[in-house]
């Protein structure tokens, strides 16, 4: 099979969340440029209408619907709008996350006393798991009947090197979101196999999107965490195209419940 048969997604129908930016909308541009029927979903209507007008003007066309995913039934809606819209769903990208707030320590070691676990508020650990967690949930739950369907279908999770590590400038609600995303994925996987449906993670490091209200976008955050990277830089949205494009593609046929890391080393330890 020569290369570009192993990794076409030419007339595939692609569902993404958190799509109006960062690696969704990076995954969504990828993915249209390489003929695939795109569908971005996001929760932020004027976001989404720009991300829209954006590929547009790159000569890309996609659909859109604006979902919250904890709403199972927005999120149901939007699954249906594009499955009537392109006649299927074969890649789901549930990559609609945000950040924990900041961890235990600040950037000079000193310790915050808001941060602290028994400081913590309830209602931030929820969001971050409704959100993080059970939007992935459901948002699987939502794409799952039509692949079954369709006998077959490529599930793509966005985790984080953080679901294999502890951290100490995140927050504790977002490592364990990601913990448990991580099984998640291994848990499904095993459950899907027998419908011909893959299940599989990306695992970024810390990444110059706009999660945590674009925290890395800024020169000195990045620098800070760039100090724990081997590769001693944050990722950029595009880095994570190459890992996607394999999971979305006949390339990783036999490949389900894996993780590929897209963290620049940081999961190997301090940078020298």
């Amino acid at each position: 099979m020569k290369i570009g048969q192993l990794f076409d997604v030419s007339g595939k129908a692609a569902v993404i969340t958190g799509g109006a930016s960062g690696f969704g909308l990076a995954a969504g541009k990828a993915l249209a440029l390489n003929g695939a029927h795109v569908t971005l979903v996001d929760v932020n209507a004027d976001a989404l209408a720009r991300a829209v007008k954006s590929l547009g003007g790159e000569g890309l066309h996609v659909a859109s619907a604006v979902a919250d995913v904890t709403d199972k039934l927005a999120i149901q809606d939007a699954m249906d709008g594009a499955v009537k819209t392109f006649g299927a769903v074969d890649i789901l990208f549930a990559n609609a996350g945000i950040s924990g707030g900041p961890g235990f320590l600040a950037a000079d070691g000193s310790r915050n006393p808001a941060t602290q676990i028994e400081n913590q508020a309830s209602e931030v650990w929820e969001k971050v798991l409704d959100i993080n967690l059970m939007g992935a949930v459901k948002t699987i739950q939502a794409a799952v009947p039509q692949m079954k369907k369709q006998g077959a279908g490529r599930i793509i999770v966005t985790s984080s090197c953080s679901a294999t590590k502890t951290e100490i400038f995140v927050g504790s609600g977002y490592v364990i979101s990601k913990a448990a995303l991580g099984h998640l994925v291994r848990q499904l996987a095993h459950e899907l196999a027998a419908f011909n449906i893959t299940v599989n993670a990306i695992s970024p490091g810390p990444a110059a999107t706009n999660i945590a209200g674009g925290r890395m976008k800024d020169p000195q955050a990045a620098e800070l965490f760039s100090r724990y990277i081997p590769m001693h830089r944050v990722a950029q949205a595009e880095d994570i195209i190459g890992a996607l494009l394999f999971f979305a593609s006949p390339a990783s046929a036999y490949v389900t419940g894996a993780e590929i890391l897209v963290d620049g080393g940081a999961v190997l330890g301090i940078a020298d």
